[in-house]
């Protein structure tokens, strides 16, 4: 009786503990996006059980599901590659009727061009290609970090020569080129693009390096005066300093002539097992709250206007993290380039490339 009683009971402790085999959300996400307190706090909502795995960029995750992976419920793509997901009928559409928090969405970020509607994604992680810089370099140097000329102006450059470090991607460095010439960079003609060419090929005797990650360590350690690169690893980079107790601070702004807006969303695959799950997941990462926690984990700039009570105190007045309407109308989401645009691009990048 007694061995019954005890079986029954450890019956009844594993079902508490594991929702069931079926009651699984199994995500493709971005390394280190979601904290372990944040992914505990769904699994006790809903009842149920999250799996990851992980990818660190879009062409990694779009090759495997290209490759044929049909285990997983959700993915987090980045705005340029939604529209290729939805032609190749990867996602399926969302339901707004499940989603009650779509509501705290600040409109700015809805309705993009990259999905108009927001039929297939829901933004989330928001991220601005700016400039990072050391604070007390620049200020005794005089330099001003709000303009892109610290990034592209020789004049300028050459008080910094060997201090800066730009983005190892074409998109990336023409996007910044083309603001810093006075052109909009989702509707620059071929000639814009030329000019951005030049520009860059003036510049680039004065910086490092090209680096998409080393340049987070070497602002931190005070290598890199000024970067070009994403205001989430500024934020790492500052976090970093701060805790090094370095004597100096790394900062990150925005350009006065504009910037990128790079978007991740949240989206659900057509091959989900678990629909409604996911629904669940997005909606609980629509509440200010739990939306806040990604701010605070990286410095993301967040779409949920709901989150900024729920703000780190340091972070609430950080005019990138928490931007005013003025700056969101300067932030531009770049459309997809065509495929000719792409090789046109590819080309003078590679002459930049090779360039001395």
């Amino acid at each position: 009786m007694n061995k019954l009683l005890f079986c029954f009971g450890f019956l009844v402790w594993s079902a508490l503990v594991w929702a069931g085999p079926n009651d699984v959300l199994r995500l493709y996400n971005w390394n280190g996006s979601l904290s372990d307190a944040t992914i505990k706090q769904f699994e006790k909502s809903c009842q149920c059980r999250v799996q990851q795995d992980f990818y660190s960029d879009n062409e990694e995750m779009l090759a495997k599901l290209a490759a044929g992976a049909k285990g997983y419920d959700m993915v987090f793509p980045s705005s340029f590659v939604v529209s290729a997901m939805t032609k190749q009928k990867l996602l399926q559409q969302l339901d707004h009727r499940k989603l009650g928090n779509l509501k705290n969405i600040h409109p700015a970020y809805l309705s993009q061009s990259y999905d108009p509607a927001n039929h297939y994604t829901v933004p989330t992680v928001l991220t601005l290609t700016s400039v990072g810089y050391n604070v007390e370099r620049l200020q005794k140097l005089g330099l001003n970090p709000q303009s892109w000329s610290v990034i592209f102006n020789p004049a300028v450059l050459q008080k910094i020569k060997g201090k800066v470090s730009v983005l190892d991607s074409s998109r990336e460095v023409f996007a910044a080129a083309l603001f810093y010439l006075g052109k909009d960079p989702n509707t620059a003609t071929e000639t814009d693009y030329r000019a951005a060419r030049e520009a860059i090929k003036r510049a680039k005797p004065y910086w490092a390096t090209f680096s998409n990650a080393s340049y987070i360590k070497e602002l931190a350690t005070g290598n890199l005066w000024v970067s070009l690169g994403y205001s989430s690893d500024f934020f790492q980079a500052a976090e970093d300093a701060r805790h090094a107790k370095r004597p100096f601070h790394i900062a990150n702004v925005a350009q006065q002539e504009g910037n990128e807006l790079g978007v991740d969303t949240m989206a659900i695959l057509a091959s989900a097992k678990r629909p409604d799950l996911a629904h669940l997941f997005i909606n609980f990462m629509l509440e200010g709250k739990n939306a806040a926690q990604l701010t605070n984990l990286n410095g993301a700039t967040n779409p949920v206007m709901t989150a900024l009570p729920f703000f780190r105190a340091d972070l609430k007045n950080n005019p990138i993290i928490n931007p005013s309407e003025q700056t969101i109308k300067r932030w531009t989401v770049l459309r997809e380039l065509t495929p000719p645009e792409r090789r046109s691009l590819a080309r003078m990048w590679t002459e930049v490339k090779v360039s001395r």
